[in-house]
């Protein structure tokens, strides 16, 4: 789809694959917060360098804890009974000395949950990236999700390893339709709606291949209008930017962490030359991809 070709998507990023561990169920992994900074390098990663995982991870806090993290240049201090999604794709760095954290990652890889969950869920909610506090009735009805989650998980050896997995599949899905529902009962929660749900998809695709509204709505079989109000109604924001802060995401990502040089970024985002995407990024951040890496790196600029 669009004008600019079909450009690499490749990214030099550091990325985190899911690891299995050895007697966990397959799809699904429920690690402590304490034990993570071990099992990170365990596999040969630095727990606390920034790396871009390629699964879901939902963060809990128990009462009394703290935590802080970075996703996507924004720090989170989470309290005790706090959540956090992170996606894929997604920039992290924890802050917080790892050992001393109380609290549970659920991590799992997008094909986990079934579609129809995924979508209902605040998995689809994509403007849904605050930490969420949630209220007495959503925090007791996500603790119990929770809780058998947990049992069930650590149940293996109980059930046949197909019904086991289809087990917590479904309880999966119990905990983030509660996700979905607590962010939605919050003020200002997200609102979702399938006609933006698949332009996000296509949006993830294809925004290194072409930032014009008209050729998703092309695609998806949608007016320019059509998605520009269902995005607004998502998102609080017009269809056209949206795109454009997706770019704008994934190109302070690359200048931040990665080591393409500014032409071969450039190239990869779908633009026809530096220059061309030089004034994009400033038109959008006020400065030049050249001092937003210098600035994001603690350099000296060029």
């Amino acid at each position: 789809m669009g004008k600019n070709g079909q450009v690499a998507r490749r990214s030099v990023i550091q990325e985190l694959a899911l690891r299995r561990t050895a007697g966990s169920p397959p799809g699904l992994e429920l690690v402590e917060l304490a034990g993570l900074a071990e099992r990170a390098r365990r596999h040969g990663n630095d727990p606390y360098a920034s790396l871009r995982p390629a699964f879901h991870q939902i963060v809990t806090v128990r009462p009394g804890s703290h935590l802080t993290v970075s996703v996507d240049f924004t720090r989170y201090e989470l309290s005790g009974g706090a959540w956090l999604w992170i996606r894929p794709g997604q920039v992290q760095r924890w802050g917080t000395d790892l050992t001393r954290a109380q609290g549970l990652v659920i991590a799992f890889p997008p094909g986990f949950p079934d579609t129809e969950t995924a979508a209902a869920s605040v998995a689809g909610l994509v403007s849904a990236q605050a930490p969420l506090q949630p209220d007495t009735p959503h925090a007791e009805g996500l603790r119990r999700a929770l809780e058998h989650l947990r049992y069930e998980y650590r149940a293996m050896a109980e059930l046949p390893l197909e019904a086991h997995v289809q087990v917590l599949r479904h309880l999966l899905a119990v905990l983030l339709v509660r996700l979905a529902r607590a962010y939605g009962s919050e003020t200002g929660g997200p609102a979702a709606n399938e006609t933006f749900r698949r332009f996000h998809a296509a949006v993830e695709r294809d925004f290194t291949v072409t930032r014009r509204v008209e050729d998703y709505a092309a695609a998806l079989g949608y007016s320019r209008r059509t998605l520009t109000r269902a995005t607004q109604t998502a998102t609080g924001m017009p269809a056209k930017r949206y795109i454009d802060e997706r770019v704008v995401l994934e190109a302070k990502r690359e200048l931040a962490h990665g080591r393409l040089t500014i032409t071969a970024l450039a190239t990869r985002l779908g633009f026809t030359d530096a220059s061309d995407f030089t004034a994009f990024f400033r038109q959008r951040t006020g400065t030049t991809p050249t001092a937003f890496r210098a600035t994001a790196r603690g350099t000296p600029g060029h």
